[in-house]
């Protein structure tokens, strides 16, 4: 029984990333009993058990595990599944109201509001660490404390935005998780039941999540960019008592800012952005050819580090006189193999730049929006979506190339083997990952001639909208 895909890397990233304590647990349904015996290294059990044990058996001993109707203590267990119906004893209110509520009428409407897999599908169902691919799962059962599936949500909820409803019937909760996935396809959270932290051993702080397989491959995805924009697990506290400004992300404490440099006249500012090696600079003098100014961040942060200047006077004290060449000049070359390695004093030379480069940029805008009224003011940044700097435009482009296109450039602009070229690329965000970002896409993987065919549609397509915007301002 193969996998349809491989699952390690997904479920050790996510394990990686949230930190968590216990195994990623794959869960199959399968039609026919006899189909457990095609699953490597299956146990069966020599006792009774509860589907919460199993549960335990998987994501603490790392075991495969499985089981049929017959092997489950009671019937609660695989009436969820989907095994068995439930008797008349359940199904009247009786068995719940013995302990969970007062009445049988209580216990009947709780009975009636349990999820459950439809019946007579399923015959035997199989549990096993998902990062060693047993099988190709029907969901994946997350154990975590609520701070690491609070990061989990901001995750699934990262793209095709929706709010997320989770549920808890109480006792025989692991129905909300497992059945409720089934049932509506879509990740499930709850609370782990008193039955399941008694026999299944689920800790005071766990919470439970099942996710269909496109939920977890989503959110293993969606993870990777939180990190980068430094979102993550364990989470670092601010300090109650202290001036917390200074930890807010940028968008929160610049939105004046943001408003001022959109301005209030009918200037548009297009952020232009790509990848090595895909041709942005050559779209861009397209788009100047055309009428659009460009305000370039490379030269810009040129120019913050010359000789002279705060940025270049507060390098030359934290790295040495290392990064310098002999005329004085930084030698960024050599600066960049040493941030390359090291995030952390990346952060700090962009602690030394970063403040500068944005206030010369704000003078060019200003510059540019009062020599050019009206202007599509485009701004070239290669990292732009690293930076999360996309809130400070009206509208953003992405230059697009395939990534081994991008490999195969860059190792002939740089006489480098295509080994390091792609580990280079490695330092950016993927191609395929910043096109999610834009506003309009231009391929430049064809002829130069389509290349100029989509700039100038997009040229169209700008100064239309940049006709609508006057409009809506009352110009004429």
């Amino acid at each position: 029984m193969k996998p349809q895909r491989d699952w390690e890397k997904p479920i050790r990233r996510l394990e990686l990333l949230l930190r968590l304590k216990s195994f990623p647990v794959g869960m199959k349904l399968l039609e026919k009993k006899e189909e457990l015996d095609t699953i490597p290294f299956l146990r069966r059990m020599d006792h009774k058990v509860t589907f919460c044990q199993m549960t335990n058996l998987v994501r603490n001993f790392d075991w495969t595990v499985g089981a049929t109707r017959e092997d489950f203590i009671y019937v609660s267990c695989p009436s969820i599944l989907g095994f068995t119906d439930i008797p008349p004893l359940y199904k009247d209110g009786t068995f719940r109201s013995i302990v969970w509520v007062r009445t049988r009428e209580d216990g009947k409407r709780y009975e009636a509001a349990v999820p459950r897999i439809p019946l007579g599908k399923f015959e035997a169902v199989a549990l096993a660490p998902q990062v060693y691919n047993p099988f190709e799962p029907d969901m994946i059962l997350i154990y975590a404390n609520p701070a690491q599936m609070m990061l989990l949500i901001n995750a699934l909820q990262f793209d095709d935005y929706e709010v997320m409803t989770f549920h808890c019937i109480g006792e025989s909760s692991c129905a909300d998780a497992i059945g409720r996935c089934y049932l509506t396809g879509k990740p499930s959270l709850t609370i782990p039941c008193y039955g399941e932290r008694r026999y299944g051993h689920a800790q005071d702080d766990e919470l439970v999540m099942a996710l269909p397989p496109a939920s977890l491959e989503k959110a293993h995805r969606n993870l990777e960019t939180l990190y980068r924009k430094g979102i993550r697990y364990p989470i670092s506290y601010a300090g109650a008592e202290l001036d917390v400004t200074s930890g807010f992300p940028g968008a929160y404490g610049s939105l004046d800012q943001i408003l001022e440099i959109r301005g209030d006249d009918n200037r548009l500012l297009l952020g232009v952005t790509g990848g090595i090696g895909s041709g942005k600079s050559t779209v861009a003098t397209m788009l100047e050819e055309l009428g659009a100014p460009i305000i370039d961040f490379d030269v810009l942060a040129r120019e913050v580090v010359e000789p002279g200047k705060p940025a270049y006077d507060e390098i030359v004290n934290f790295f040495g006189r290392q990064v310098l060449q002999a005329d004085g000049q930084l030698d960024r070359k050599a600066l960049s193999k040493i941030v390359f390695r090291d995030f952390e004093k990346r952060k700090r030379l962009e602690s030394f730049t970063h403040p500068r480069i944005f206030e010369a940029y704000h003078l060019e805008v200003e510059r540019l929006a009062r020599e050019h009224p009206g202007a599509v003011i485009q701004v070239d940044i290669p990292l732009l979506i690293e930076l999360n700097l996309q809130h400070r435009f009206h509208k953003l482009l992405v230059v697009y190339v395939p990534e081994a296109v991008q490999v195969e450039r860059l190792a002939a602009r740089d006489g480098i083997s295509l080994e390091e070229a792609a580990n280079i690329l490695k330092s950016q965000l993927p191609i395929d990952e910043k096109v999610a970002y834009a506003d309009y896409v231009i391929r430049n993987d064809t002829s130069i001639e389509e290349t100029r065919r989509q700039v100038e549609d997009l040229w169209k397509t700008l100064q239309t909208l940049q006709a609508e915007r006057l409009a809506s301002r009352g110009g004429c």
